[in-house]
């Protein structure tokens, strides 16, 4: 897949200082950014997130899913580590777009899950792609993370394509009444590992 680097820029937030890189994916004209704090081309493992697009969490402060909790923790937990690398990935609504996540929403306004709603408009229940992450990585000399997720699938994926993940770190923020089904499906049947923190949920 080709993923090119476009530029750096310096990019103060309220944690810290962070290097925000620029990439644009070909095919798709999807531009995602990277975010790193300290040298992270050094060949130790690097604290890192792989974090999907989510507007409505990310920036209008949405209580229906965790991510804006997560991105905010992740940004936290690499400043205070002095080290690390955020991958701010453009795939919203786990891939299927941000007016086709409008429309799941709708559906579950009416009942549904997370996985029946997309399914219930033709998507699979996760259509995000982690390859695009390949070439960033390579570019940043990164070939081992402490990556922070619940998500088997994305240590499954990076694994796939030669990086070593040192070691998994939950990233479990932000239950509220809003998501607690949304979470419980998350574990139940996306089989995010969540421990016992939405446990009776997923019952």
């Amino acid at each position: 897949m080709a993923v090119n680097y476009i530029a750096s820029s310096q990019l103060p937030t309220q944690w810290g200082t962070f290097t925000m890189h620029g990439f644009l994916e070909e095919e798709s004209g999807k531009e995602h950014v990277v975010l790193t704090m300290g040298d992270v081309a050094d060949g130790k493992p690097v604290l890192g997130r792989l974090h999907s697009e989510c507007l409505t969490g990310d920036a209008l402060f949405s209580l229906r899913c965790d991510c804006g909790f997560q991105l905010e923790a992740a940004l936290a937990a690499i400043a205070a580590e002095g080290r690390g690398a955020l991958f701010y990935l453009r795939q919203e609504g786990r891939g299927i777009g941000l007016m086709n996540k409008i429309r799941a929403y709708n559906l579950q306004d009416g009942g549904a899950d997370t996985v029946e709603a997309n399914e219930q408009l033709g998507f699979g229940a996760d259509q995000r792609d982690y390859a695009i992450c390949q070439p960033m990585l390579k570019h940043l000399g990164i070939t081992s993370l402490k990556l922070l997720t619940n998500n088997p699938r994305k240590v499954k994926a990076l694994e796939g394509f030669g990086i070593e993940i040192a070691q998994r770190l939950p990233l479990q923020f932000g239950l509220n009444p809003h998501n607690s089904k949304y979470l419980a499906t998350k574990a139940g049947k996306l089989g995010h590992m969540l421990g016992n923190l939405h446990q009776a949920e997923a019952d």
